[in-house]
């Protein structure tokens, strides 16, 4: 049996939602399962896996994200550095990218910019929260923008979410509009 350092966690993650929304846009469009595993240190590294059913009618039928970045605070201002892989195992197209991204946290308030690798687009968001209520803006390069609200909520021993978001064209081919439950649990 394999152990970690005292000062280290490993966690898991499952959640099932009405449709998986990324950005703004449809990745499953229907149902979707989703789950994963994470590592973190006390001393702010982290790295992890997660995972999600997807359908772009074009034969990808799941999601396999890689990812591990490192997380301080400067001045009061949360810092989060890292590299996410985006894989869709089951399709040969050119579907897969890598991004690398910093996150800036102050409060409530976060701004997030991702450098897409090797010609990926790059994404900028702007996020709030308020309580149990989050509202979003984004911008992703070469496919339009996003905003999202969302309202999250107890459901027994579960994490509850109802969310609405719209991703505005730009040129994309796609003006998209949802409204998503989901319902999550940690281990």
């Amino acid at each position: 049996m394999v152990s970690l350092p005292s000062f280290a966690s490993v966690s898991a993650n499952v959640s099932f939602a009405s449709d998986y929304i990324w950005r703004g846009m449809t990745q499953s469009d229907g149902p979707a399962v989703q789950g994963g595993f994470d590592y973190a240190s006390d001393g702010g590294f982290y790295a992890g896996l997660w995972g999600s059913n997807v359908n772009f009618n074009d034969g990808a039928g799941s999601e396999l994200d890689l990812y591990l970045g490192y997380g301080f605070e400067v001045g009061g201002v949360g810092v989060d550095i890292g590299y996410i892989e985006y894989r869709y195992p089951e399709n040969d197209s050119d579907l897969d990218f890598e991004e690398i991204y910093v996150g800036l946290s102050m409060g409530d308030l976060g701004l997030t910019y991702a450098s897409g690798v090797d010609g990926a687009p790059d994404y900028t968001e702007v996020s709030y929260g308020i309580g149990p209520v989050g509202v979003s803006f984004g911008q992703y390069d070469d496919y339009g923008d996003n905003y999202g609200i969302s309202y999250g909520f107890s459901c027994g021993s579960y994490d509850c979410a109802l969310t609405y978001s719209d991703f505005s064209d730009d040129g994309y081919g796609a003006d998209e509009d949802a409204l998503v439950l989901s319902v999550s649990a940690s281990l």
